[in-house]
């Protein structure tokens, strides 16, 4: 009976009827209608840069609809002008094509446009949950957006909805938290903010809404896993930041790489189809993730036919020519799955239709290249302004014995230590530069934590600094910033989130010395702090802050308020996990919404 029900189920995914007609005014239909089947296709490609850059001539002859700049892909020139510069030269090729038509550009600008050199880098997703201002993650969207327009670029894989149920996953801090009532709040602000009030504005960005669904629901928190749910749970914890996202006026969203029962995202017809375009009345376009569709069957002809007949609109494959399953495959596999009546010609309009409602919308016929008025305000001093206030409303307080914080600005001498104290890139995280990240100076402007703190105290008061905490004198305060070394997608999945050795053995040196320890630590969910939570005097949870170190300073010496609340409940042991609100055996270190003030 299992085995049947199980057959039943794939059966239902793969079957029923297409997506209901999208509304679309006369010009999409008028554009639509001159197309080729060829032209068609081109549209619902996506190529990555590092695959086209050596063949621009390819954009033209398959009259590609859009490219994107995926992980590491990258130009020579990273500062804001050098994207610019990029992004104007290949959209003139769109003018070279028989119906200019122009392509739309995406890039993962998930905490800022952090790909830019001198851009602002906001706290990670992780952060902002801690902060619980749907205002001030619209401001953090609004800002982002300007600083992705000012390279030219109109689209951001941005905002995550993830709900993350499981700290070892890897992408955890692209999630606001784990309550979806949450999730649902920020991500709706993030996408009202980032398209601003109409996505024809030359200040208003496409957003990308990711990655559905449920990939923050895998089991044992594997990143591209498998989520083991009834549907009811699917829709009650992982739909809700759709469904407020759609209601926000979301015109894209990016499918997941993971799996629901054993039914890869990619080819799930009821989730794509049934559900998102028809019952949520979804009138946008779906796009896969990085070369996603390539994980439902071993042949790509076969990959290709599953994903377009689920309901996928655009297809992102990033390998270049010569290389296994590229562009000039996907266009030529997916004409023949036409003409052989194995796609259905109503399905290839559907999919363009709604591909150039979105263009029309967004008037990039008419507004196609950069304004170099935004480009000039990369990295401004207003903009970094919104992330210092991020990071302040961010930081979480967890312990402050003896009323430790705040810190006086005219003590005598604060030596300050750990690893990530001088630091912009562990500030950072992954998805900064690099698709990882890296430590050390990764990108140019922000502050570090500890030319925050130089910044802040006194004249009189004597700074110094070691990584290990060698130099600490007995009347010291000490200030030490550990955690996590910078880390994304895959990479970033453990099995242990203890505090590492070295850490602990910074924090308990300097407590032997007998002087206060103030512990802020770095990373992308919740750690396992075993004794270093009683080693240190005060601690604070800053999450992934992003270049503007100044925030935290503002914070430990009491120009800031410490308002942040935990987005995610604290476990006590690694067995722990996953350990979530509403759990029927709910026991953290913390719970979720925990958070000190100065006053309470």
């Amino acid at each position: 009976m299992k085995v049947a029900l199980t057959l039943f189920l794939c059966v239902a995914f793969v079957s029923g009827v297409h997506a209901k007609p999208v509304k679309a005014d006369s010009r999409v239909e008028t554009l639509l209608a001159k197309m080729t089947l060829e032209e068609k296709i081109g549209q619902m490609t996506q190529v990555d840069y590092s695959a086209i850059q050596n063949n621009a001539d390819d954009l033209i002859k398959y009259s590609i609809g859009s490219i994107l700049w995926g992980g590491s892909s990258e130009i020579s020139d990273i500062h804001a002008t050098g994207w610019a510069a990029v992004y104007d030269s290949l959209q003139r090729l769109s003018e070279k094509t028989r119906l200019k038509v122009p392509m739309i550009f995406g890039i993962d600008a998930v905490h800022g446009n952090n790909n830019v050199s001198g851009a602002v880098v906001f706290p990670h997703n992780i952060g902002l949950g801690a902060t619980r201002n749907a205002k001030l993650v619209g401001d953090v969207a609004r800002v982002t957006a300007l600083e992705i327009k000012g390279t030219g670029i109109q689209w951001t894989f941005a905002p995550c909805v993830a709900v993350a149920r499981n700290e070892r996953w890897g992408r955890t801090y692209e999630s606001f938290g784990e309550d979806p009532t949450l999730v649902a709040k920020l991500g709706e602000a993030y996408v009202k903010s980032v398209q601003g009030v109409k996505l024809s504005y030359k200040t208003s960005v496409l957003a990308s809404v990711k990655h559905f669904m449920a990939d923050g629901g895998t089991t044992n928190g594997i990143d591209q896993g498998n989520t083991e749910c009834d549907e009811a749970t699917l829709r009650k914890i992982h739909m809700p930041g759709y469904v407020a996202a759609i209601k926000a006026g979301a015109l894209n969203i990016m499918v997941s790489y993971n799996s629901w029962n054993g039914v890869k995202m990619h080819g799930n017809k009821y989730l794509m189809t049934d559900v998102l375009k028809n019952e949520l009345g979804f009138r946008g376009f779906l796009v896969s993730d990085w070369a996603a569709i390539d994980q439902l069957d071993k042949d790509y002809k076969t990959t290709i036919e599953k994903s377009i007949n689920a309901g996928l609109d655009m297809v992102m494959i990033p390998n270049g020519p010569g290389a296994k399953n590229n562009y000039a495959e996907f266009i030529t596999f997916l004409a023949e799955l036409v003409k052989e009546q194995k796609v259905p010609m109503s399905r290839i309009d559907d999919a363009v239709r709604r591909i150039l409602l979105v263009k029309f919308e967004m008037d990039l016929f008419k507004n196609m290249y950069t304004d170099k008025k935004l480009t000039a305000e990369v990295g401004s001093k207003a903009h970094r302004l919104v992330a210092r206030e991020a990071v302040r409303q961010s930081l979480v307080l967890l312990k402050n014995d003896a009323k430790t914080l705040p810190l006086s600005k005219k003590a005598p001498s604060i030596h300050v230590a750990g690893r990530g104290a001088d630091n912009i890139g562990m500030q950072c995280g992954g998805w900064t530069i690099a698709w990882q990240g890296a430590m050390g100076n990764v990108t140019e402007g922000g502050t570090t934590i500890l030319q925050a703190i130089r910044n802040t105290v006194s004249k009189n008061t004597k700074v110094t600094y070691s990584a290990d905490g060698s130099g600490a004198a007995s009347g010291d305060i000490a200030i030490v910033v550990v955690g996590e070394e910078p880390y994304a997608e895959m990479k970033g999945d453990r099995e242990d989130l203890s505090l590492s050795k070295d850490d602990a053995a910074v924090v308990d040196a300097l407590k032997a010395k007998g002087i206060p320890v103030v512990v802020v630590l770095l990373s992308g969910r919740p750690m396992i702090l075993g004794s270093t939570l009683e080693a240190s005097t005060a601690f604070i949870a800053a999450w992934l802050p992003g270049t503007e170190g100044q925030g935290v300073a503002d914070v430990l010496f009491g120009d800031a308020k410490i308002t942040g609340k935990l987005p995610h409940s604290w476990p006590r042991t690694m067995q722990q996990i996953p350990v979530n609100i509403g759990d029927k055996t709910y026991d953290p270190l913390f719970p979720y919404g925990f958070g000190l003030t100065y006053t309470k």
